[in-house]
C-alpha cells in the first residue's frame, strides 16, 4: 500500500480530519462554522485569564499555521473547495476576536456575534481572498480577515459603551 492509498483511506478519526473539524465539531448539524466559533469561547477564557492576550493570538497564530496545512489537505483529499465541516478556520478567527474582548460574558457573547456577522456577510476584502485566494490558506485567511472586522468593530464598541 502506498501513501497516498493510505490518504484515501482518511476517515473522520485521522489526524488530519480531527484537526480540521476541531474535533468533529465541524460535523455537527446546522451551521457547523457557528459551533466552531463557538467552540473558542470556553476555550479561550482560561488562556486569557491565565495567560493574557499575548498568549491567546500566539496559539491562534500557531493553530492558522497548522490550519494552513491541514485544511489543505482536507480539501485535497475531499474534493471540495472550503468544506462546511472544516471549522478550524472559524475556531482561530474567533480566538483572534476575543484577543481584545474584556473578560466579561457580556464582551466574549458581542465577539462571537460580530465575528459570526463578519464571517457571513463576507464584506470586501474577506470575500475576494473567499473567492481568490485557493488551498489552506485561503480557507484560513477568509476568517482572519474577518476577524479584523470583528475585532476592530468589537474595540470601538467595548470602548464606546464601556463593556
Amino acid at each position: 500500500m502506498t501513501k497516498s492509498d493510505t490518504f484515501a483511506e482518511l476517515g473522520s478519526s485521522h489526524p488530519i480530519s480531527l484537526i480540521s473539524t476541531f474535533g468533529g465539531i465541524g460535523h455537527l448539524p446546522f451551521a457547523p462554522g457557528t459551533w466552531g466559533a463557538f467552540a473558542a469561547l470556553p476555550i479561550s477564557w482560561p488562556i486569557l485569564f491565565y495567560g493574557g492576550t499575548v498568549t491567546l493570538l500566539t496559539i491562534a497564530f500557531i493553530l492558522f499555521l497548522l490550519g494552513c496545512f491541514v485544511t489543505h489537505l482536507y480539501e485535497a483529499r475531499t474534493k471540495n473547495k472550503d468544506p462546511s465541516c472544516v471549522v478550524l478556520d472559524e475556531f482561530v478567527g474567533q480566538m483572534i476576536v476575543l484577543s481584545i474582548a474584556p473578560l466579561n460574558i457580556g464582551s466574549f457573547l458581542l465577539a462571537f456575534v460580530l465575528f459570526r456577522i463578519a464571517d457571513i456577510l463576507k464584506p470586501w476584502p474577506v470575500s475576494w481572498a473567499d473567492q481568490k485566494i485557493k488551498g489552506g490558506i485561503g480557507i484560513m485567511l477568509d476568517d482572519i480577515i474577518a476577524a479584523a472586522y470583528a475585532a476592530v468593530t468589537l474595540y470601538f464598541l467595548t470602548h464606546l459603551l464601556q463593556f
